[in-house]
Formats: C-alpha cells, structure tokens, sequence
C-alpha cells in the first residue's frame, strides 16, 4: 500500500474543522444549546410545531373562557348581592291579630333592573322596555340607562306577566331580582295600627315602625333576619272586633257627615287595644294614600279637648280626696262668673244639683265648683297622676303632647275641669277613663298581646278602689237616666259619659263646629272592655231635632258598636239586672 493513502480522511477532517472555525461562536453556542449533540432534528422541529400549537390553543381557550364569564359572571354578581339584599333589606316577621289572623307578611316579587354597561343598543332597549311597560317613565329610564353605572333599578316589583314579557325581549344587560314585597291582606282595615313600609320593606309607620326600632334592621345589617328565624308578632287587636267598629263608624261619618270617626276598643284590665280605627284611613299596600295630611291617626297624633269626658276625671278627683261625697251639693241657680269669663251649662236646671246630678246632667257650673273645691295645685297633681300631662308612649313611634296651658291658674282649673283649654290624645283619655273603672290602677295601653298579670305587674294604683267603685255607678246611672240612654244595649249593663266639645277657629269657640266624643264601660258591675266613639264635626239631622250634641250621634254609634262586638268577646248578655244604685253601690258599702 502506498504512503499517501491515508492522507484522504485527514483531509476530509481538516476541511470540516476549517468551516467549522468559519462559523462565528455565538452561533455555534445557539445551535448547541437549542438542538445539543447527536440529535435528531427532524424530530426537534415535529416538537417545537406540537408544543406552538398548544400554546395558541391555550390562549384561544383563556380568550374563550373569559368572554363567557363576562356573559354571566355579571348575572352571578347580580344574583350574589341580590341574595345579601333579601337578607338584610327584606325579610320582615308576619305580624297577625290575636287570634292568628294574618294582617302583614311578605310575598317573594321580581323587581327589574338594567347594567348599562352591558347594554349595546340603549334607544333599542329604551323603545322596547317602555312599549312592554307602559307605566315605564321614558325619560327616567333613559337617565338611568346613559350613566356608567353597574347596576340601576328600573322598576320595583313587576307582575309576572311583565316579567314574562320582559323576558321574551332577550335584552342583554336587562334582568330580575327577586324580593320580598310586604303585602296587607285586610287593606284599610288595621292601616293605622300596623303603618306601612318603603320601596326597600323598611318600616316607616305603625307598628312596622316599631319593629325596626326593636333591633330588627340591626338584625337585616348582621344577615341574621332570615325567614327561619323569624316568629309572627301577635298583636292584641282583634279583627273581628275591628272589621265592626271600622264598619259602624263608615256608617256613622257618611249618615252625620262628619269630617273624620274615630274609635278605640281597650281592655280595661290589661290595657291591651283591642280595635283601633281613625277615618279617613289608607290602604297600605297603596303607600301614596299615607301621605294625605287628613289620613292622620286622630287617635294617637292629635290632641284634643275631651269636653265633657274629663267631668269624670274631675268627679273621680273630688270622690278620691274625701272632701266631697255623692250627696254632696252644688249650686246650679245661675251661670258662673269667673273674672270676664261666663260658665254656663248647657242645659240649665237652676237649682242646687248634687254630685251625682252634675255627672247625668253634665253641668259645667257643678264640674268647675268641684275642681275649685280641690285646688289648683291638687287638679294639676291629680291629672299628672293620671297620665294626662305627659306624653303617651306606646309600641306606635306617632304621639303627640297634649297642650297644656302656658300658666296653670284658676281660670285654667276651671275650664279643665269639664274639658276646655287642655288638650290630650284620644288615647290618653281612654288609659286614664281605665284606671277610674277597674279598681283604681294605670295601665299603659299596649298594642301586643298582653295577659292580666302581665298588667298587674306594671299597674300603678291612682284611686281608691272604692272611688272606683262609685265611678262605674256613676258611668251606669248616666246610662238609666242621663245623656249616655240611647247606648244601653240591654242585657250588657253599659255605662258611659259624653263629651261635646266646640272647636276653636280663629281664637273663638264655633257653636257649629263640635267634636263628640262618647266613652262607653260594659258590664258596669264587674268592666272588661272600654269602647270610644269620636265623630268630628256631626251635621244635625232631622232625626236628632236640629241637635249636633254627643248623645244623639256619637251614643247611638256607641251603641251600635257594642251590640256587634260585645258577642266577639265573650261578654254573656245578663237580662233583668237591678240598678246601678243596688248591683255596684250596695255591693260596694258590703265589702268596705
């Protein structure tokens, strides 16, 4: 073999290496640390294509996947807050009368809202939103829908076949969220008592008031108001007994043309309201009718003079000092003359009366000789006792203060004395008219449930008992013979005592113009129930001989009313009782 045959491989090697020392070292570095040594790069570049393809799918998949959370994840958001809404700003408690009736609770209703940010055609959806609800105010709704807002309401509590309507449109960015509406299913009939709510189920009268006072918006704040956890608050009124007073009084105010009827149904020994109607009246489920300045719960937020009603404060006082007596007399011969003023009586008898005759007769000239006898100090004393110079708190947050004259004088004494120139809330009254007739204790009036040793806990006796006693016989001879005879249902033993008082208009008492009120005991003997009658400004009618006074319109009304409720509870009607002069005033000398 010849020398030079080897030559060739080392040849071929020195050719590579010089285009391998060609080749600048940067690149060199790249290739080796991209594709290494000894590898296959056909198989490197079959990977490198798989793995681009999967990272454009991924991000195809992100794009995808987000765009579809951007389609409901704003309905999810939605549908999160409108659930924290039906916790904290809806759920409210039934609230049902004593016997279980329900008089408030809440249905589940869709209010509809728009995210104008969703929207893509606004007039589109404008145009289409208000062709489907009429009652849609265009120019609002387009307010709503041109701001950036995420979320606007655009109409609370839709019926379902708007709802339906609504939903055929298929706007995107319009939708539902589903509250809870409180509903009243007796109307009118509790209006007063129970009060209304907002737009947002917050209670904003009555007692639905009341009940956001007692904790129960701290409980919406704190998610702990829920259905579940909510018990029905059950009222003392009874409504059947209110369906009956309310009925009676329609009847009244429309055949006297009064301005406004009133009436209050108390429990004498509990103190528990049993009725409570003010007319004019509202339907809570149609809160506009609320704001009607006339539609005012005369019973709790005016004040008044009672008139004629508060002679029985005044006797009750004289009775409970023991400086006067039922035989104890008065001079009646002629009218009073106090300073200018002149006290006269409405219908005169010009002779001495005794106490029992100033009560049947209601003489003004005997109610103010009395209230003199006692003093100014003692009458001022004797009524702050009784409740009737402070203001009357109850579970309803609307009360009023009575009026109380500026300087406490004698003259101030004397017209006090038959209901003139104080002025007190109808249901003040009727908690001090309970204390005289149930053996001598105050009672706060309460509108819940509420048992008689409940009451007797927080009683506070006022009177003596036998001063009590010689009330209700009062309250029962007025019944025989005095003004309150056209309410003696028989076989219940009524009592009562009326009040006429004439309205002040521009500085002077208007003879036309009167207030009636009539307060009515039943039974006499043993009371359980305490009825008021008031009829504001009374028309005369021929049946009442040209006569606007209490006992020829808000006494028969009375009478009315205890004939349908006596019955609903549980008063037995007891036939051929004696006298009050022998059932209470004997069996009163008989247990002293």
């Amino acid at each position: 073999m010849s020398p030079a045959t080897p030559a060739k491989p080392i040849e071929k090697l020195a050719e590579k290496s010089t285009e391998r020392s060609g080749e600048p070292w940067r690149r060199r570095l790249i290739r080796s640390l991209l594709y290494g040594r000894n590898v296959d790069r056909a198989a490197k570049a079959r990977a490198r294509v798989g793995l681009a393809m999967l990272a454009f799918a991924s991000v195809y998949a992100l794009i995808g996947g987000r765009l579809v959370m951007f389609a409901i994840g704003a309905d999810a958001h939605s549908a999160r807050r409108a659930a924290a809404q039906e916790v904290v700003a809806t759920a409210r408690p039934d609230i049902v009368d004593r016997n279980g009736a329900i008089l408030a609770t809440d249905v589940k209703a869709a209010s509809l809202f728009g995210e104008p940010r969703r929207i893509i055609d606004k007039d589109e959806a404008i145009e289409l939103l208000t062709a489907t609800i009429p009652d849609l105010d265009e120019a609002e709704v387009r307010e709503r829908l041109r701001t950036r807002k995420g979320f606007v309401w655009l109409k609370r509590e839709v019926t379902p076949a708007q709802q339906q309507a609504v939903h055929k449109l298929g706007i995107p960015g319009i939708g539902f969220l589903r509250e809870n509406k409180r509903v009243y299913p007796t109307g009118n009939e509790v209006a007063h008592l129970i009060g209304l709510v907002n737009i947002d189920n917050q209670g904003i009268a009555g007692l639905e008031k009341w009940l956001d006072n007692q904790g129960l918006a701290d409980l919406h704040r704190a998610g702990f108001a829920t259905d579940r956890l909510q018990k029905p608050i059950e009222l003392a009124v009874d409504l059947r007994v209110e369906h009956a007073l309310r009925d009676e009084l329609l009847k009244a105010k429309d055949k006297f043309r009064a301005k406004a009827a009133s009436g209050i149904v108390s429990n004498v020994k509990t103190g528990e309201i049993v009725a409570m109607v003010s007319l004019p009246d509202f339907d809570p489920n149609n809160p506009k009718e609320a704001h009607d300045p006339d539609r005012i719960n005369r019973l709790t937020t005016g004040v008044y003079e009672m008139g004629s009603t508060f002679k029985a404060f005044t006797l009750a006082m004289g009775l409970d000092s023991g400086k006067i007596s039922l035989n104890s007399m008065w001079d009646a011969r002629g009218n009073l003359h106090y300073g200018k003023f002149t006290i006269h009586d409405s219908h005169p008898v010009g002779r001495f009366i005794n106490t029992k005759e100033v009560f049947t007769y209601s003489s003004n000239i005997g109610a103010a000789r009395i209230a003199l006898n006692q003093g100014v100090e003692a009458h001022k004393a004797f009524l702050a006792k009784l409740g009737q110079t402070t203001r009357l708190r109850t579970e309803l947050p609307e009360s009023a203060a009575p009026l109380l004259p500026r300087r406490w004088s004698e003259l101030n004494t004397v017209t006090a004395a038959f209901g003139q120139g104080l002025s007190v809330a109808p249901l003040q009254a009727v908690m001090g008219i309970n204390a005289l007739v149930n053996g001598g204790y105050l009672i706060p009036p309460t509108f819940l449930k509420r048992s008689e040793s409940e009451a007797q806990a927080m009683a506070k006796r006022v009177i003596k008992p036998e001063t009590s006693d010689k009330m209700r016989f009062l309250m029962r001879l007025n019944a025989e013979v005095g003004s309150a005879r056209k309410a003696d249902v028989k076989g219940y033993y009524v009592g009562g005592k009326t009040g006429t008082s004439e309205k002040v208009v521009n500085g002077r008492y208007a003879k036309k113009r009167v207030l009636n009120s009539f307060t009515a005991i039943l039974p006499c003997d043993d009371p359980k129930y305490h009825v008021l009658i008031m009829l504001d400004e009374p028309q005369a009618l021929p049946e009442t001989h040209g006569f606007i006074t209490s006992g020829w319109n808000a006494v028969p009304t009375g009478g009315k009313v205890i004939e349908r409720i006596a019955p609903l509870l549980g008063v037995e009607p007891r036939f051929e009782l004696p006298p009050a002069e022998r059932l209470i005033l004997a069996a009163s000398r008989t247990t002293q």
